[in-house]
């Protein structure tokens, strides 16, 4: 009877399924952005595909990621359940405030997506088309107000090099950084600022309901199912792509990291994220390995060089 017994609880215990560990994923940034958006996409990729049991998203707004990036880096040291997001945004950022905590700090795991960069405006706006705004630019640039992410972010850098590409001074941009999407988009809609720039995502059911114009869009090619150009259709000739990474906590073992990057590699092959990126327009842009880690020291370096080009970093 005992061996039955134990048969039995033997084979009910093989029956639970084993998750991995129950992560808590922090967004360096307010509710309604881009890696916010991501991070709780994650959270319901890992959930819903069974490879984690639980994942909890926590926000820590500020100075383009580097306040949660300080407080990851400070309170996390070692704990494997603990995951961060950020990307091109926070490379910059960390830049442009001299953040003391870099990413060198954090464990890379991964490079997920990318996402085009979008210009918007009121539906109500005289602007119609980018040849609009850049002849406004040109007029008076210290007029066109511009509503984004962070300062030395993609958006800041994409606004920057929209000015220079069209020969007006990058440094006279009236850049008016906001720490979430959301609160960029409400200035947008209560007439506070002139355009729009942020990820498609951030914008899209705004456009779809038509309170928003897009007038363009800075990747090299057009958006799936989108009517709008891309810069360079547009006279522009520039085109820059935002991406978003996941990292692990310092100081874990290689075994922790593998352990980690193995559930990330599930959740990008999951049908759930491939639902995701389809419905949020983002591109699978993975990348892992000693190859993400090479590609962030190359993107840092870029990145620096471009700040220093606009005028954002001396």
């Amino acid at each position: 009877m005992n061996k039955l017994l134990l048969a039995a609880l033997m084979s009910g215990a093989m029956a639970v399924p084993a998750f991995a560990a129950d992560y808590t994923i922090l967004a360096p940034a307010a509710p309604g952005g881009g890696w916010d958006q991501t991070a709780r996409s994650m959270q319901e990729a890992l959930q819903s595909e069974g490879i984690s049991g639980n994942v909890q998203v926590t926000n820590v707004p500020g100075a383009g990621g580097t306040i949660g990036l300080a407080q990851f880096v400070n309170q996390e040291s070692g704990n494997p359940d603990a995951l961060i997001v950020g990307g091109y945004v926070m490379v910059g950022a960390i830049l442009t405030n001299a953040s003391p905590v870099t990413l060198e700090q954090v464990t890379p795991i991964a490079r997920l997506t990318g996402e085009a960069v979008v210009i918007v405006v009121p539906a109500a706006s005289e602007l119609q088309t980018m040849d609009d705004l850049v002849a406004k630019l040109k007029a008076d640039a210290g007029s066109v107000a511009w509503a984004g992410g962070s300062a030395g972010g993609a958006d800041h850098i994409t606004a920057g090099l929209i000015a220079k590409t069209v020969g007006v001074d990058p440094t006279t941009v009236n850049y008016i950084a906001y720490s979430g999407g959301g609160e960029a988009l409400a200035a947008l809609l209560g007439g506070q600022v002139t355009v729009g720039i942020s990820g498609y995502s951030e914008f899209s059911s705004q456009i779809a309901a038509g309170e928003l114009r897009l007038l363009a869009v800075s990747s090299d090619t057009r958006i799936p199912g989108v009517d709008a150009p891309t810069l360079k259709e547009a006279g522009v000739d520039m085109a820059l792509q935002n991406w978003r990474m996941v990292a692990a906590a310092p100081g874990i073992t290689d075994e922790q990291k593998a352990a980690i990057t193995a559930d990330i590699e599930k959740m990008v092959n999951s049908a759930a994220w491939q639902t995701t990126l389809e419905t949020k327009g983002w591109v699978n842009t993975y990348l892992a390995g000693d190859e993400f880690t090479a590609q962030l020291a190359a993107d840092t370096e870029a990145t620096a060089a471009i700040l220093k080009d606009i005028g954002l970093v001396q």
